[in-house]
């Protein structure tokens, strides 16, 4: 799969909690833990589950970090 985003974060799926209509996925990138919010249609298409290795791909124009 070809796709243009630059940010690739390889991890491995830790936690998948569907709702109504949204599933929030979170993934272990290297001990540090990122919740994507997609569709519970994409999680059963792509076949989201515990243990299963996965990328989150951010494609944004503005990225915010805030510290505490």
């Amino acid at each position: 799969m070809k796709i243009s985003a630059r940010n690739q974060l390889k991890g491995k799926v830790v936690e998948v909690t569907k709702g109504a209509t949204t599933a929030h996925v979170k993934l272990d990138i290297g001990g540090s833990i990122v919740t994507a919010s997609i569709t519970n249609q994409a999680v059963d298409e792509l076949q989201l589950e515990v243990g299963k290795e996965a990328y989150a791909v951010v494609k944004a124009s503005d990225v915010m970090i805030a510290v505490d």
